[in-house]
């Protein structure tokens, strides 16, 4: 089954960046509105962020098996959800959905 994973968000917490977290040159590899499918559960060969998909695989790999309907109706569509990359700085949101 294919999932599609879309970016939709992205926070930017300046003030949590100037206080705790060195400078980066390119600190996030990801823009709003990127889309990839990845096909039976697997990571996209184009996803470019390892951290960001450890996130959303256990979503994925559910979603590409049939699953769905996490935390007992939390999302409208039961085939999808929608997640947040582990960046506390400026975190990602995705919209994970079986096609």
């Amino acid at each position: 089954m294919v999932v599609r994973i879309t970016t939709l968000r992205q926070a930017n917490h300046t003030d949590l960046q100037q206080l705790l977290e060195n400078p980066l040159e390119e600190p996030c590899c990801l823009r709003v509105g990127q889309s990839w499918l990845s096909r039976d559960g697997e990571c996209p060969a184009d996803f470019p962020c390892c951290s960001a998909w450890e996130t959303l695989r256990p979503f994925v790999e559910k979603l590409a098996a049939g699953g769905g309907n996490f935390f007992d109706g939390w999302m409208k569509n039961p085939r999808s959800a929608l997640l947040s990359c582990n960046d506390g700085f400026r975190p990602m949101s995705f919209l994970v959905e079986a096609l």
